[in-house]
């Protein structure tokens, strides 16, 4: 523990000044004066000359941000704000002595293309959240809710908003209208906004902004300039309902005697969201029976390591305005594992049922694929006093297993009836450089399946304060959680592979088999500084130390995400960034990381060092490198409870290239090599892209990606006993996987889009040389394990049977582990918003799973095309039809 003591020194020394008032910047904050006006006195057709403009004067003196931070833009930018009782107008003249070099690219939504300029409204003038409006040159919207002092940019967050672009001799024009009723605001009569403008040359890849902000200032809204003028803004609650109706047809291969395989189904639903303004900042989102059958597939993903994989939430109504519940139980810079740690993981919500049934020969079972959402509710926004509040609620339908025999029919359960919520409160103080917080979540499930947990909550506190100019920050948050269920869930949750409480060499734990509750805490302390003053070249040096942990008992997994229980981690992280152009380089950073773990037992499990480096070129390619060195590596998990396990200490090296993203082609490549000493472990890994844009409307990628290792003897296998004894088997494994993932975009309008998303994947891991664990914490390796003699292993109809007494009987089997994992999935939609707000889905589904488990002999790739095109796969085919009714 000598390693984080000394760490902990440092970290109180360093922050003797922790609560000295921030000095100011030296920045002058620009201001900028509207006007209202009566009527439909702008005609928004994209060219701001009505004579209503002429009321307020241009907003100009841009300052370029990047490449050359601080000098004067390649071509001046303007802007004018108006409003009326309804909306607020902004015109736009972006100056180009070129117009045929403005790059119009299109997109889908959100995507950000080619030329654009953008405005971020804080209308809470809180310096911490703002509302961003983007539009580019050729009319594609993007639309983000910031978040964070601008570490957060939110895409989902999809408003009502009306724009037009047209470009001119002199470049090029823009009108935007954005209704009040989708911004958040007090009832100040006369209230102050925070306002920023950015515009984007794209040729030059230059960006240049309205309010100067140094990009080493370590803050984004709390720079921004201020918007004057605004009075009496209209109070009227926002209600928008969008109902919708869904038809889909799913067309699979008949299956004989099976008769929920019959070859076809069919089925139209319909459902509702809606948002009701509770008042002018505050706002209630919900949705009744939603259908995201327009959502993309997550992409083919195997772990043999046991650690549960994170898929990214796709579906709109959880990811926008997610920024209250993203409760990050760390959220280090150094990016540990760690890190993906949530204390909310809204993917739990309507996942794959937990339960299956247990079918007798001759039975048939129709399972559900993942669990019906009958309905869920969220309410969030911000009031006057610096309260930001979200509370979300959602409920889960109680799903049944169909299961037939000879015409008879019964039912199971395979998931009971569920509610989730998760609350969330925080409050900003002196101007938002200091905020504190809570969080709570509870997810409780009606009896009937014994090993689920019957209840689960979780909540905490959290506080951050930041000072000089937000460039020193100290963050610390607290949480628990607490279980509930039968003494089989409990015992479960305990043996489990996140918490493992029989091992044997853990001391301070024990599995007691009559619990009925688990109760465990967790947290994260942090202090750090990521701005400042540049030195001669333009660099600032950055750095941040902590120490997160997760008892033994925590337990997140009902409404979050957790890998692992039963550690404290130590972080340092400290990089050099130099953000102005000097020699070849736009910009260029250096970074190094330290990382240590040690379990409640007092432990000590890793320790490793990291260093990797990035260069921008003023050509606009990039490249990268890093090297990192586990010096010490132990496992609580491989063993999955058998003890913890040493492994030899490796090293990881990476390396990546971009060349060019404005021109029509582009390639990136990224690499990663890894071993371990005394020649027993070896991982190498290779992705690229290929983009292709032909023209402004298409764009098609292509990316490959091919992965390998090889672990000499500590892949865990199977447990099973031999002489009163437990016995741990390992083998030798050798892993390969390959994917190619594709994507094309075509946009026939800035509204209306075709995007198809296809990628066949295999994962495949072939086991050998089989042996069980003797100590699995020795300094030598080959003295952790004992091979078995192959003559004593036997295969037989894919079982491997073990005579380790060499008497000529089993002593003890196992399953083989050998995995072919093959998977096909794409998507094809047609989105068309033809009105703002109210869209058309045409989609096209197609999903394969061969049953290709003993296809181990077959080349990799060939494997995977011959099983995905050989087998005809599932289509589905569906219309969704929405439309938002504003009142």
């Amino acid at each position: 523990m000598k390693h984080l003591l000394l760490s902990l020194t440092v970290l109180v020394l360093l922050s003797g000044n922790l609560f000295a008032q921030p000095p100011e910047s030296g920045i002058a904050r620009k201001q900028y004066v509207t006007q209202p006006f009566s009527g439909e006195a702008v005609k928004l057709d994209g060219i701001p000359d009505e004579p209503v403009w002429e009321t307020v004067a241009w907003g100009n003196d841009f300052i370029q941000y990047q490449p050359a931070e601080g000098i004067a833009p390649s071509h001046p930018t303007q802007f004018k704000i108006l409003y009326n009782d309804k909306f607020l107008f902004i015109g736009y003249r972006c100056f180009d002595p070129a117009p045929d070099s403005i790059v119009q690219r299109m997109s889908r939504r959100d995507e950000f293309p080619g030329d654009w300029v953008e405005i971020n409204i804080d209308s809470y003038h809180d310096l911490r959240t703002a509302f961003s409006f983007t539009l580019s040159a050729s009319g594609v919207k993007g639309d983000e809710f910031v978040s964070d002092n601008g570490n957060n940019w939110d895409t989902n967050w999809n408003p009502v908003w009306y724009a037009k672009t047209q470009v001119d001799s002199l470049g090029w024009t823009a009108e935007v209208k954005i209704p009040f009723s989708q911004l958040r605001y007090g009832n100040q009569t006369e209230p102050v906004w925070g306002i920023q403008v950015m515009r984007r040359i794209f040729r030059r890849e230059e960006r240049s902004t309205w309010q100067y902000i140094p990009q080493n200032s370590g803050g984004w809204v709390s720079g921004f300039g201020e918007l004057h003028g605004l009075r009496q803004l209209p109070s009227k609650k926002q209600v928008e309902l969008a109902p919708y109706v869904v038809a889909q047809a799913e067309r699979f291969e008949k299956q004989e005697g099976n008769p929920f395989a019959d070859g076809s189904t069919n089925r139209i639903s319909g459902g509702l969201d809606g948002k009701l303004a509770v008042t002018s900042d505050l706002i209630l989102d919900f949705t009744i029976n939603p259908d995201f059958g327009q959502v993309e597939a997550d992409p083919g993903a195997v772990r043999l390591d046991g650690y549960q994989v994170f898929f990214e939430e796709r579906r709109p109504f959880f990811i926008e305005s997610r920024n209250l519940f993203d409760y990050r139980v760390t959220g280090s810079f150094s990016e540990g594992d760690y890190d993906a740690d949530l204390l909310f993981y809204s993917r739990r919500i309507g996942g794959a049922p937990h339960g299956s049934p247990d079918l007798a020969a001759g039975e048939f079972a129709d399972v559900p694929q993942k669990t019906s959402i009958l309905g869920a509710a969220k309410f969030s926004g911000k009031t006057p006093k610096g309260w930001s509040v979200g509370i979300m609620e959602s409920v889960t339908r109680r799903e049944m297993a169909d299961i037939d025999r000879n015409g008879e029919r019964r039912e199971a359960l395979v998931e009971p009836l569920t509610n989730y919520f998760v609350g969330r409160l925080l409050k900003d103080y002196d101007q938002g450089n200091t905020i504190v917080g809570a969080v709570f979540s509870a997810v409780n499930r009606e009896n009937g399946i014994d090993w689920l947990h019957r209840s689960a909550y979780s909540g905490g506190l959290d506080f951050q304060r930041y000072w000089k100019n937000r460039w020193w920050f100290l963050k610390a948050n607290g949480i628990f959680s607490r279980v509930e269920g039968s003494p089989v869930a409990i015992q479960a949750t305990q043996m489990g592979f996140i918490h493992l409480f029989q091992r044997p060499n853990a001391r301070h734990l024990g599995v007691e088999n009559t619990r009925t509750s688990l109760t465990g805490t967790g947290g994260t302390l942090r202090f750090g500084k990521i701005g400042g003053k540049s030195d001669r070249r333009g660099g600032v040096l950055k750095f941040e130390a902590g120490i997160t942990w997760r008892s033994p008992e925590l337990e997140l997994n009902d409404a979050g995400f957790l890998l692992a229980a039963d550690e404290i981690n130590h972080f340092s992280w400290a990089g050099y960034q130099i953000q102005k152009p000097f020699s070849i380089f736009r910009n260029w950073r250096v970074n190094f990381n330290y990382r240590a773990r040690w379990d409640f037992g007092g432990q000590f499990l890793q320790s490793s060092v990291n260093t990797n480096t990035h260069a921008w070129f003023k050509n606009n390619w990039r490249i990268g490198a890093g090297l990192t060195w586990n010096t010490l590596d132990i496992s609580n998990n491989a063993l999955r409870g058998g003890s913890s396990l040493r492994r030899p200490p490796s090293f990881g090296h990476f390396s990546y290239l971009e060349t060019d993203g404005r021109k029509k082609i582009t390639f990136f490549g990224n690499t990663y090599f890894g071993w371990s000493t005394g020649h027993t472990a070896r991982t190498s890994e290779y992705y690229a892209g290929l983009t292709f844009q032909p023209l402004d409307a298409l764009k098609i990628s292509l990316y490959p990606g091919y992965s390998a290792s090889w672990r000499k003897q500590d892949q865990y296998v199977a447990k099973t006993a031999f002489a009163d004894q437990e016995r741990t088997v390992v083998s030798e494994v050798n892993q390969r996987s390959f994917s190619l993932t594709g994507r094309m975009n075509y946009n026939i309008t800035p509204d209306l889009t075709v995007q198809y998303y296809a990628q066949p994947f295999i994962f495949r891991a072939l086991y050998q040389n089989y042996g069980y664990v003797t100590d699995p914490l020795h300094q030598a390796f080959d003295q952790r394990f004992q091979r078995y003699d192959p003559a004593d292993v036997r295969l037989a109809g894919g079982v491997l049977s073990v005579d380790e007494n060499k008497d000529g009987l089993t002593d003890y089997s196992f399953e083989q582990p050998d995995l072919n994992f093959i998977q096909f999935r794409s998507n094809l939609v047609v989105r068309w918003e033809y009105v703002p707000g109210s869209e058309l889905y045409l989609v096209w589904s197609q999903g394969s799973l061969p049953d290709a488990y003993g296809d181990f002999g077959t080349p990799l790739v060939r494997s995977l095309v011959e099983n995905v095109f050989d087998q005809r796969p599932q289509n589905i085919f569906l219309v969704k039809l929405t439309y938002r009714f504003l009142m």
